[in-house]
């Protein structure tokens, strides 16, 4: 069983369409969805970086920083996102899911326990990232354009708080309170 350091934020919508998340230790991003492109949030920080983040699919993000360098990420439920191949998790403390995964990590729920099966992958080839955009695109269709990318149920669906799709409207102008964590 992996214990990773744990980082809380918070999502703050702002007018323009952007999100503005603050993260505990100190980090603030500001993201928007990437118009015509479905699974995309580009975003820059306070500390210069910049970059792209994509749900490939079975719940897999790769964040593409602006010097191509990429890392992947796993949501892996109750508004957790899995980083750094299991050195920390982001815990979106704005949204349901995530405060429920906290309040059950702390009465000791052992299904919370991040396991070696939970890790992201350190490195894909794009034909494996290819494979899960289809896998992704494919579920979105036999679902009629909603989904939640192989997880639970999210916000809505009474899940876990990571529906990347359900409050995705095609058109860059929908924001899930838990878009790529």
């Amino acid at each position: 069983m992996i214990r990773p350091e744990e980082i809380g934020y918070a999502d703050e919508l702002l007018a323009d369409g952007t999100v503005h998340r603050t993260y505990e230790d100190g980090l603030e991003e500001w993201r928007r969805r990437t118009t015509g492109r479905p699974h995309h949030v580009s975003w820059h920080d306070n500390r210069g970086a910049s970059g792209t983040d994509e749900l490939l699919g079975d719940r897999i993000i790769k964040r593409t920083l602006a010097d191509g360098t990429t890392t992947y990420a796993r949501d892996i439920g109750y508004g957790r996102t899995l980083w750094a191949r299991g050195e920390k998790v982001l815990v979106n403390r704005s949204s349901f899911g995530g405060r429920m995964g906290v309040l059950l990590t702390g009465l000791g729920v052992a299904t919370l326990a991040i396991t070696a099966a939970q890790l992201p992958p350190l490195s894909m080839s794009p034909e494996q990232e290819e494979a899960l955009r289809q896998q992704q695109a494919q579920a979105n269709q036999s679902s009629g354009g909603g989904g939640d990318s192989g997880g639970g149920g999210g916000e809505d669906g009474g899940g876990d708080g990571n529906d990347w799709d359900a409050n995705w409207d095609g058109d860059g102008d929908a924001w899930s309170d838990d878009d790529f964590g």
